[in-house]
């Protein structure tokens, strides 16, 4: 066994590594850009080597600085995580060149199937079912055109080096394929130096589920059940589960021995994942190979008790697998959630900043068998081994840490395990309601709202689940709470708990303390100035034990909580029932006021006494600035296309400008006709969000 290995990644991908080599005894050497000096990863591993700029071309795509790391530190083997140069050919064959041990699949195993044209070719030679397309790499944007004419729309551009949604357009009609296979190219390009492309057709109302596999040098080959990848938003998976609550057995045994079939054929030595696009009536094709650990690797660990890591690393050492299939278990259910630096409420554009604050939920499982962890507070297995779930969290940020614009905008993944998909289900809800993240926007409310759907907690979506329930963006009133005056009546409770340590406080005059009373308006906020009143009675307030009733609009609330000053949780109980929320105090407009977030849903809102609530009814109303004459930056990225000059006429739906952001384009179109007046930011220039961009003529 390895002495000491490289973690050619960074954020959570290389925690996770460091993680599993902790426990195995094994030493660890972290890599880092000046962007990651202060990163977790950086402090986890035992040493860590400096290997260039922020920009990952310049560092982590450097092969060269990372075996030059290896030699330096005296690193026998390198992990690659996911993503960077994990699937890079010569960068596996180059690591083997210098005596080095890639832990991952040999150089063959990754040109075979790493390239997706030549994949397909392979898969249909091993009897694998296949998908119709076009093959080839498609030069110019002509030709894509007559290639997805001839398939016939709706077509999907693909980069054959792409993953992870880049590099890959869905195109409707001819516009939409020469639009796509461009920034196909140039997203293929900036991610992976490879801008080769290919077309196939695009099965409506698919899922999308894949197969986990995991081969040795000894011939044997099993695949760990599979995982459900279907809820989606631009290609790029948000919520994945395993099982799937829509294949059956036998479909399950079919992929399963196709997959692994597909494998054998290459000689696949490591862990990897065979994706298939799955038909309404259960007919799978396959999509691609991805020749690494894949970031949902956590859901299978879950329902498994493998380690997958671990079994990465023992099978580059030369060791057999420990398990045959006949052996692999499915116990309980996994769901994991994508945490990612992004404001949902303004089309998941990117949010680049500090986290003020970063307090995922308590882990309770990791990596695997809880049971040989040796780890405190693990509560997966009881006596008799039954499931009993738990949470795990998997991050490369801590508190106070900065999210970059130059990479992923993933910043955590968020996993349960439960006994059943509904346990697993409610666990996540929990999860995500006791998941505190401050400074940046997340998706936490998006994902809130998803496992609130009913069609999702009926298991009845496919990869256009969101495209079609949300097509027109995601909205405050998209995640209402299902019981609006819990969130009211909890702000009243709060406000009378924050009042009650102020009347404790000692030295106050005889006769003139001050008294927190029980009557109160809370004032629902709304940023158009029209907010609503609700006046709330709390009542029976006990101290000691934090319990009290609110009354609200007929309905009575017993709240108790333990909850303090300044906490940004609050658990406890409402009317005997256990529950989790957040507490904010301090907002940008209302320094008094309070942001309560539950399942989703925030409400805004003051707390005052009757009196006062009188008194801030007759406040006027100051509206925003009228922004609608300049083109606004959406998030903070760098401008690399401005596509427009003073004097211009454009007309609705034309571009304008193209802002780079955590390795995505990001187009920008004139929403209505009209004229450019003047241009405040020059081409490859790095913009804030809400930062002026050009001047529309009034």
């Amino acid at each position: 066994m390895f002495k000491k290995i490289l973690i050619a990644n960074r954020g959570e991908i290389a925690c996770r590594v460091i993680r599993t080599a902790r426990k195995m005894g094994i030493r660890t050497v972290a890599v880092y850009s000046d962007a990651d000096r202060d990163a977790r990863h950086v402090q986890l591993a035992d040493e860590a080597v400096h290997i260039g700029p922020a920009p990952s071309r310049e560092s982590y795509l450097r092969g060269d600085r990372i075996i030059e790391a290896c030699k330096r530190t005296g690193a026998e083997a390198v992990h690659p995580g996911y993503g960077f140069l994990s699937e890079n050919e010569d960068f596996a064959r180059e690591v083997e060149a210098q005596g080095i041990v890639f832990i991952g699949p040999k150089h063959a195993s990754i040109a075979a199937m790493g390239d997706k044209i030549a994949s397909k070719k392979l898969a249909s030679q091993a009897r694998v079912n296949t998908i119709p397309g076009w093959n080839d790499a498609i030069e110019t944007a002509e030709r894509a055109v007559e290639i997805a004419r001839d398939i016939g729309y709706p077509v999907m551009i693909k980069a054959s080096a792409g993953g992870g949604g880049k590099g890959l357009r869905v195109a409707f009609d001819d516009k939409e394929a020469r639009e796509g296979f461009e920034s196909c190219r140039n997203e293929a390009r900036n991610s992976f130096g490879d801008d080769r492309v290919f077309i196939e057709k695009f099965v409506e109302e698919p899922r999308h589920i894949e197969i986990q596999v995991l081969g040795d040098a000894h011939g044997n080959v099993i695949y760990l059940n599979e995982r459900e990848c279907s809820i989606q938003r631009r290609h790029q998976k948000v919520i994945e589960e395993a099982p799937s609550p829509f294949i059956s057995d036998e479909t399950r045994r079919a992929m399963g021995e196709q997959a692994v079939a597909l494998a054998r054929a290459v000689d696949y030595q490591s862990a990897g994942t065979v994706e298939f696009v799955v038909g309404k009536d259960q007919s799978f094709y396959f999509l691609e190979m991805n020749t690494r650990l894949q970031v949902e690797h956590p859901v299978t660990e879950c329902i498994t008790g493998l380690d997958l890591v671990e079994l990465m690393i023992r099978v580059a050492a030369g060791e057999q697998l420990p398990i045959t299939q006949a052996e692999v278990k499915r116990e309980g259910w996994a769901i994991e959630c994508r945490i990612n630096a992004e404001d949902p409420f303004r089309s998941f554009l990117p949010s680049t900043g500090r986290l003020v604050r970063f307090q995922p939920p308590r882990e309770t499982l990791w990596a695997a068998d809880v049971r040989a962890s040796g780890e405190p507070g693990n509560a997966r297995y009881g006596e008799e081994g039954v499931v009993l779930g738990g949470v795990r969290v998997d991050t490369g940020v801590v508190e106070g840490g900065e999210i970059p614009m130059t990479y992923d905008s993933m910043i955590a993944k968020l996993i349960v395990h439960g006994r059943d998909r509904a346990d697993a289900i409610e666990r996540m809800r929990d999860a995500l309601d006791a998941f505190v993240i401050r400074g940046i926007s997340s998706n936490v409310p998006f994902q809130a709202a998803l496992l609130a759907h009913p069609e999702f907690q009926a298991g009845r979506f496919n990869t256009g689940f969101i495209a079609e329930h949300y097509g027109r963006g995601f909205k405050a009133e998209d995640v209402a709470h299902e019981e609006p005056s819990f969130l009211l009546a909890l702000a009243a409770y709060v406000h009378r708990r924050a009042l009650q340590r102020s009347a404790g406080i000692t030295g106050q005059l005889p006769g003139h303390e001050f008294k927190a009373g029980g009557e109160f308006v809370v004032v629902q906020l709304a940023a158009d100035g029209q907010h609503q009143r609700h006046p709330v009675r709390v009542s029976d307030f006990e101290p000691r034990t934090g319990s009290s009733i609110v009354d609200i609009a007929g309905r009575r609330w017993g709240i108790c909580s333990d909850w303090h000053l300044g906490g940004a949780r609050i658990r406890g109980t409402v009317d005997g029932r256990p529950f989790i929320a957040q507490v904010e105090r301090g907002l940008p407009r209302h320094p008094l006021g309070f942001a309560i977030t539950h399942h989703g849903s925030r409400l805004e809102a003051l707390v005052l006494s009757p009196r006062a609530a009188e008194l801030h009814a007759l406040m006027p109303y100051k509206p925003p600035p009228d922004m609608s004459r300049f083109l606004l930056s959406p998030m903070p990225g760098l401008l690399v296309n401005l596509a427009v000059q003073p004097g211009q006429a454009v007309q609705a739906g034309e571009r304008l400008a193209v802002i780079e952001a955590m390795k995505m384009e990001n187009v920008l179109f004139a929403a209505s006709d009209g004229v450019v007046a003047r241009l405040l930011t020059a081409q490859g220039e790095s913009l804030a969000v809400d930062q002026p961009i050009l001047e529309f003529e009034k």
